[in-house]
């Protein structure tokens, strides 16, 4: 019922010639691969290289982040419609480093959200707990909080355009990752909010991915989860090899 998505996050890696050796490599390794849907993030200025180096495949293009305003006075800002006719097909939303380092909050996130539905692009909307919130046993109210004020004013029909991404920042680049029974259980908590506050159908059909060290020898454990629809990638989508493996292992997994 839902389409299995793999994507990958480059953050501040690669120029735009190494941009494009990458998705040529990969392009046709994962031309095969088609019940499961395939993105990957450069930095904002590989992305119309990406977009024009893929066109006609079966990868797409994503953007890292967005301003909320779709032009001005902004010095550094991005717009969506500037993201969406440079090629991007969605937009990467609250990212924790976006968070902890550049001061996003949740109420930035959600004016991020209706600028991304603005400009058609979908959103990857990322939500997650920190290691001290996790040893105080309050991911399940983190989480709460973040969908609330993150998506408020979300319809029940843009909610099935959006893909929220759970990654616990504690597992972001550290080499650790959530055990599967961690994540099934935060993806399920997840679930049944978005039920809660948007109707079952809407729910049901909103993808909910994984990330967080996501690797090609843990990714089938990680999906097996009910409500686990993919994964988010970070360092390993680097590597043309390594994202394939996973993107071929998840599609295997759910098959």
């Amino acid at each position: 019922m839902r389409t299995p998505l793999i994507a990958g996050n480059w953050k501040m890696f690669k120029t735009i010639a190494e941009t494009m050796k990458h998705v040529k490599a990969l392009r046709p390794l994962v031309k095969d691969i088609t019940d499961v849907e395939i993105v990957v993030a450069p930095a904002f200025p590989s992305i119309h290289a990406a977009a024009e180096s893929l066109r006609g495949s079966n990868v797409l293009v994503a953007a890292q982040d967005l301003y909320w305003e779709r032009e001005g006075a902004f010095t550094g800002e991005v717009s969506g419609a500037m993201l969406k006719d440079a090629g991007a097909d969605l937009v990467i939303i609250g990212h924790s480093e976006r968070r902890t380092l550049f001061g996003e909050t949740d109420a930035t996130v959600n004016r991020k959200i209706g600028a991304a539905f603005a400009a058609d692009l979908a959103p990857i909307v990322c939500i997650g707990e920190t290691l001290d919130q996790r040893e105080r046993s309050e991911t399940l109210d983190v989480l709460d909080r973040q969908i609330r004020a993150g998506l408020d004013g979300v319809t029940s029909g843009q909610l099935v355009q959006l893909v929220l991404a759970y990654e616990p920042v504690w597992a972001i680049g550290t080499g650790r990752n959530a055990t599967p029974d961690q994540a099934g259980e935060a993806h399920a908590h997840i679930r049944q909010r978005l039920r809660q506050w948007f109707g079952a159908e809407a729910a049901d059909l909103c993808r909910v991915i994984y990330g967080g060290s996501v690797k090609p020898e843990n990714i089938r454990d990680l999906v097996a989860q009910p409500d686990v629809d993919g994964a988010l990638v970070g360092g390993a989508s680097l590597d043309v090899k390594a994202f394939f493996d996973i993107a071929r292992n998840a599609a295997e997994a759910f098959r």
